[in-house]
């Protein structure tokens, strides 16, 4: 199943409903500058996301099982489509329209979430433009969603996959972030548990691990995190930071970790 799906409950509208629609090898899903009316979430096959930029067609993601895109609709009425989505291979996706994604950010805000971090990025990226068309910076606060640039790996703290034996080193900085690689919104986790997440049990931006200033870590679940953070078997509270020494069990999603400190 996608990672964003709509799921229906006794006394639910019929037209609140999953509707399945399946694209070609091939073909392409929407064409940019097309009127926006639905977007969807991919369950199975590979979508591009394309765009003319300089007279040339550029691929700007390519999205996988739990993406979505075409979600500007949702947000702007009769929005024209920006980009063309092209399928890759045969895809089956999950068509939503506005009743269908009203409902699913009443039960599901991870989605919000992620569209959230992405209008950030379009907003930093036309501040970036617009201080380059004035010739000085523009004072726009910053609304701290999205992750800084990926700060060097700490060769004294880690996250090692309990199955595979896997090491994942915490980053440098205060804070480490974990999940799976975004390509909806292009943000990469300082730990990226995707080569040992099969059943994408995690998401996106699932947890973080902070270090305090005395040396002691602690770890907190992310806004939106679906599956669960737990640790040494205590599901964790959303936003509520949770100690954790060399040796605990921490589990993201369906992942389980012990966490490692050189010296502890």
């Amino acid at each position: 199943m996608a990672k964003f799906k709509v799921t229906s409950h006794e006394g639910t509208h019929d037209s609140l409903k999953p509707m399945r629609t399946k694209f070609a090898k091939g073909s392409i899903i929407f064409s940019e500058g097309d009127l926006g009316l639905t977007m969807y979430v991919i369950e199975s096959g590979e979508v591009e996301i394309r765009k003319v930029l300089g007279g040339k067609e550029r691929v700007l993601a390519t999205l996988g099982k739990g993406d979505f895109f075409g979600e500007m609709c949702m947000l702007k009425d009769e929005a024209p489509r920006s980009a063309t989505a092209y399928a890759v291979e045969d895809v089956q996706a999950v068509t939503i329209d506005q009743s269908a994604f009203t409902f699913i950010l009443k039960h599901n805000p991870e989605i919000a979430i992620r569209m959230m971090r992405k209008l950030v990025i379009r907003l930093q990226q036309t501040t970036g433009m617009l201080e380059a068309a004035v010739g000085h910076k523009v004072d726009i606060e910053e609304s701290q969603i999205m992750g800084s640039p990926a700060a060097d790996p700490d060769p004294n703290a880690r996250l090692v996959e309990v199955s595979s034996g896997v090491a994942f080193p915490l980053a440098g900085s205060r804070e480490t972030t974990i999940g799976r690689i975004d390509p909806v919104t292009g943000i990469l986790p300082d730990v990226d548990l995707t080569p040992v997440d099969g059943k994408r049990s995690i998401s996106r931006r699932h947890a973080r691990i902070r270090r305090d200033e005395d040396g002691s870590y602690s770890v907190i679940e992310d806004v939106g995190t679906m599956n669960g953070t737990f640790v040494n078997g205590t599901r964790l509270a959303t936003g509520r930071a949770a100690p954790v020494v060399s040796g605990d069990t921490v589990i993201f999603g369906t992942i389980q970790c012990r966490f490692e400190v050189n010296g502890d």
